[in-house]
């Protein structure tokens, strides 16, 4: 699995420069950020540069729902169509437009995307440049590269709305607007830049990271951190081009980002059709589908002691509705099926937790027991992938499950191990590895480390699943 050949994702590597928070966009919630300038900077000449990770992956381009929109303005925009980027300007005269042949679905990365425009060239096919991960993008499965005349005035820096996360002239359904995480945004107004002024290749690894940007914004040009949480729309670049959130609040910032990389769960491991992703892949729903639904995470561990939270809501009296727990990489029936192997701590809707496989009641090695619980309540996962153990606990409670915790399967040796849930139609079930909870945070406990936002303190050795965690311990 991908997931698990690449934990540290680009840029999420040790980088000198740290980037503390980002901020969750959902498209079910109409999630965007907005302002409109008063007057118009350069038209001619900007660069876009932002930090994103997807969090709904989708197959189908051209096609409601599939649209995730980056950045616009006016009748310029950058988005996700299906799993390609495109960069397009749709006026009459001047339709330009270029959508990438590869295809970015890798729901465990940070993907750094940036765009310059710069009309003034002389030649066509360098007005405007879309950069990913450091590297330009020439290989294009649609490209109109001289429908945009030398000196053409487009709609960036005009006084038009500008938009994160949606498209400002999309119909009414939304949907066009991004799922997922959005870090470090800069618009630089008046320069044509190269990724080097936001980023570069680590001299180890080869990985593109983050640096900090020292550069002017220009007029209308502004930098979105996220960094205050009452205040998500401020633009820390002294400009004072603040945003307007839409349904976007302090519960929305996130400390998911490219330099310390959280798990999450992974659209792309999933029951085919019948899971969705939500609330930046930390909400397994079903989508219509019937039966049971799963869905795995982006990162697996073969040692270390490890942390996460999960909230069920949805109620009914069938105890086998939802469930939580791990599962091997090698099981042969991920995602989820009647035969699945699955080794997963039941979050059930009675008061009884145990263990399942094959989708009904069973006990592993004759470990297990009960854990009282209802709709709501937080369940607590300790993973002791040391001592091959698993610990489950309810609202800051802890119950071993049998003597000194719960044994591990035999299966597993060896093999990576990753967090897993399952949900029967209609019920949905929240993940928080601590860079995101969708559910209410109250106490903002982390691990030794200072990393995670969780509802109860880890257990002492025990710490969140993120890539600065996993390259010291995991």
């Amino acid at each position: 699995m991908e997931a698990l050949q690449r934990l540290h994702n680009r840029g999420s590597i040790s980088t000198g420069y740290d980037i503390d928070n980002s901020c969750k966009f959902e498209s079910d919630n109409t999630e965007y950020l907005s302002k409109t300038p008063s007057s118009a900077g350069n038209r001619k000449t900007w660069t876009f540069s932002a930090w994103v990770k997807r969090s709904e992956i989708t197959a189908t381009s051209n096609a409601t729902g599939n649209q995730n929109m980056v950045f616009s303005a006016g009748d310029t925009y950058l988005q996700f169509d299906g799993n390609a980027i495109w960069i397009n300007h749709r006026a009459a005269s001047e339709n330009f437009f270029l959508a990438t042949n590869r295809l970015f679905r890798d729901s465990s990365a940070w993907y750094h995307i940036v765009w310059q425009l710069d009309t003034t060239d002389s030649t066509a096919a360098d007005r405007a440049k879309l950069y990913i991960n450091g590297v330009r993008e020439t290989s294009f499965q649609n490209s109109t590269y001289d429908n945009m005349s030398l000196n053409y005035e487009a709609a960036v820096n005009n006084t038009v709305e500008h938009e994160i996360g949606k498209y400002s002239l999309h119909d009414t359904t939304y949907a066009g607007m991004f799922n997922g995480y959005m870090a470090e945004i800069h618009l630089v107004d008046g320069t044509a830049l190269t990724p080097t002024s936001f980023g570069e290749f680590d001299s180890d690894s080869g990985i593109w990271k983050p640096k900090a940007y020292t550069g002017s914004h220009g007029t209308n040009g502004f930098y979105l951190d996220f960094s205050d949480s009452a205040n998500l729309g401020d633009d820390a670049s002294g400009n004072g081009n603040n945003f307007t959130e839409t349904n976007i609040t302090s519960a929305d910032q996130a400390t998911d980002t490219p330099t310390n990389n959280f798990c999450t769960m992974n659209m792309l491991d999933r029951t085919n059709g019948n899971s969705k992703n939500q609330e930046g892949a930390t909400k397994v729903t079903t989508d219509g589908g019937s039966g049971w639904c799963s869905m795995v995470a982006t990162m697996g561990v073969t040692k270390g002691k490890w942390y996460w939270e999960t909230q069920r809501s949805g109620g009914s009296s069938d105890s086998n509705d939802v469930v939580t727990g791990i599962v091997g990489s090698e099981d042969a029936y991920i995602p989820y099926s009647s035969a699945a192997q699955y080794y997963i701590g039941n979050v059930a809707t009675s008061s009884s937790m145990g263990f399942y496989t094959t989708g009904v009641p069973n006990v592993r090695n004759g470990d297990g027991g009960s854990l009282s619980n209802s709709a709501g309540d937080i369940i607590m996962i300790g993973l002791d992938m040391d001592n091959s153990k698993i610990y489950f606990g309810v609202n800051g409670t802890w119950d071993a499950l049998g003597t000194g915790g719960s044994s591990l399967h035999a299966d597993f040796d060896g093999e990576f191990v990753l967090p897993a849930v399952a949900v029967y139609q209609g019920k949905q079930i929240k993940i928080n590895f601590g860079g995101y909870a969708s559910y209410t945070i109250s106490s903002a406990a982390s691990d030794a480390d200072g990393y995670g936002t969780f509802e109860y303190a880890p257990p002492s050795g025990y710490y969140a699943l993120c890539t600065k965690n996993l390259e010291e311990y995991g």
